[in-house]
């Protein structure tokens, strides 16, 4: 049905696959010790997606969402299959991953993401990281009653990541900075947006830099739902690339 629709739509379009998601393709009674079903049916859906694709002629980029620490069994797994892929093809069987350590302190985030990008990067996987905190719940993660201070990212954290992950050789990422935002469906106007955020940090990273990019960082917004237009469009001008929406 995805793949139909961005035919239509003249795709191309972004297929993601959630931990539980790829359990649920494993079946529920597989056994999922150390992951194995999570892992298995993550695997089995991007190679469906890429033979289907085929036959619909749309590019696909294919993803996974959150993976928090206690998951990263999940994760080592689908970069394990698109390595071997890579082996084979000279092309990662997914393009990127999330990993979300927001709930790390962020040292450690940055440390253990850096060690990821260090791997993917062999093999031409982006890598998607957060910080700061996106309210609401998805995926069993319940943020909802976080203490509200810990929804706005600062420039100074987002400048620390941009400093270790930039140093990656081939490395590519994007960070996926709290404004505000909250995962969930909201009516527009109940979502209390600060994308201004996201134009200071650049320009704060851009004066780091010295550099003549406005754009230094490629960011992402998650808990898109219940946006308002005007706020969008601010969050695309400030170098978001990519939207989440529930």
């Amino acid at each position: 049905a995805c793949m139909e629709a961005a035919k239509k739509a003249g795709g191309p379009i972004m297929v993601t696959f959630s931990r539980g998601g790829g359990q649920f393709i494993a079946g529920k009674a597989a056994d999922n010790t150390d992951d194995a079903a999570c892992i298995a049916g993550s695997v089995a859906g991007a190679l469906h997606v890429r033979a289907v694709a085929k036959l619909y002629g749309v590019p696909v980029i294919l993803h996974s969402d959150h993976c928090q620490k206690s998951w990263l069994p999940w994760f080592d797994g689908m970069i394990k299959a698109s390595e071997e892929y890579f082996e084979k093809n000279g092309e990662p069987l997914f393009s990127s991953h999330m990993l979300d350590l927001s709930e790390e302190p962020l040292e450690e985030n940055i440390a253990i993401c850096k060690k990821y990008l260090e791997r993917m990067a062999k093999v031409n996987l982006l890598l998607e990281m957060e910080l700061g905190v996106t309210g609401g719940e998805e995926d069993g993660v319940d943020n909802s009653n976080v203490d509200s201070s810990r929804l706005y990212t600062q420039p100074e954290e987002v400048w620390e990541v941009y400093q270790a992950l930039s140093s990656v050789p081939n490395g590519n990422f994007t960070v996926a900075a709290a404004f505000g935002n909250v995962h969930g469906v909201y009516a527009p106007g109940n979502v209390s947006l600060k994308p201004e955020i996201l134009h200071n940090t650049q320009k704060f990273i851009k004066e780091k830099l010295g550099c003549a990019s406005d754009k230094p960082v490629f960011f992402v917004f998650h808990g898109g739902s219940g946006s308002s237009t005007e706020d969008i469009q601010y969050a695309i001008k400030a170098g978001v690339i990519k939207m989440n929406i529930d």
